[in-house]
């Protein structure tokens, strides 16, 4: 799993919330779901997924962009019977490093107000018997080689067997969880008031950065600036417009300097190059650096956002 992928996830919601919601709410990850995600995180993704359900174009819309390792994930949600689009509030995904290897895992963590007696109820019906993890029952969910587990009635964890063991084991104490992850949990404290944020370790924020600087990442400069970053957050706010701000964390004041200097040189380039509405996205995209941290924030309205949308430069963005 590609953390540039995971960065489409990201854009898409943001088309979600785009498409016609006139209000936003904070998406927080409860004790629980914070405890079952592993500690190696690469990148996480957290939305308020009420609201993406209340717009049909935000829906369309997000098809368009979703990776397919979470449209995988989400079909499997949505064709297990479990009645997750009725009753989740908010919606995370987590790309985490599998432990004791380097293959990146992908889990998702729903929250919300699940009807667990009638979803037991159905398993019963059809056959479907769990598969014991200690005192988890750990079901199978649908035929796409899912599973989903009830932490409690508020929180379920679903993904294939080996995420949702791994959830388990940082759950249940037996390795280390997101809430031993004191870097990433400092930065949620930042972003998590608002209904789209994610945070990126340092390999994620490499992956990101590159696809986002094109073929300035080829530069020598580049090398300098990669093996600097530390870790990136964004957050999305639809209420008045749209507005996206993004922090890159580096390791020195010089080296936020620099990459600033990189990404308003591209700003500039696809300017010069862009359709008047990519031209008018560049005018409306601020990037400066300041105490070590590259800081990028871009506004608009909703027609202007949506009119982004089909651009190549969007598209050069999602790819």
């Amino acid at each position: 799993m590609k953390s540039s992928n995971f960065l489409k996830y990201g854009i898409a919601a943001a088309a979600v919330f785009l498409a016609g919601l006139s209000t936003t709410h904070a998406s927080q990850l409860s004790g629980d779901g914070r405890s079952s995600i592993p500690k190696d995180v690469q990148q996480i993704i957290v939305v308020d997924y009420r609201a993406m359900q209340n717009s049909n174009a935000a829906m369309q819309l997000k098809d368009r962009v979703l990776p397919p390792e979470l449209k995988r994930l989400e079909s499997a949600l949505k064709t297990s019977g479990l009645k997750v689009d009725q009753d989740a509030d908010t919606l995370a995904f987590a790309a985490f490093r599998a432990p004791g290897g380097t293959a990146t895992r992908i889990l998702g963590v729903a929250q919300g107000q699940f009807q667990t007696q009638s979803i037991m109820a159905n398993f019963t019906k059809t056959k479907t018997k769990p598969v014991m993890v200690r005192n988890n029952s750990v079901y199978p969910m649908g035929s796409a080689g899912m599973s989903v587990v009830f932490l409690n009635q508020t929180t379920m964890v679903f993904g294939d067997k080996d995420a949702v063991k791994a959830a388990l084991d940082a759950r249940d104490g037996l390795a280390p969880s997101f809430l031993q992850n004191g870097d990433m949990m400092n930065e949620m404290a930042i972003v998590d008031q608002r209904a789209v944020w994610s945070l990126l370790d340092q390999k994620g924020t490499q992956t990101m950065m590159k696809s986002v600087l094109g073929e300035a990442s080829q530069l020598a400069d580049y090398d300098t600036v990669k093996n600097r970053m530390k870790s990136a957050r964004y957050t999305m706010d639809f209420q008045n417009g749209v507005k996206f701000d993004m922090a890159v964390v580096m390791s020195d004041t010089l080296t936020a300097a620099t990459a600033s200097t990189l990404l308003k040189g591209v700003a500039l380039l696809k300017k010069n190059s862009g359709s008047p509405i990519e031209k008018s996205a560049v005018d409306e995209t601020s990037i400066n650096s300041e105490s070590g941290t590259l800081t990028i924030a871009y506004s608009s309205s909703d027609n202007q956002f949506a009119s982004l949308l089909g651009s190549p430069l969007f598209q050069s963005v999602v790819k």
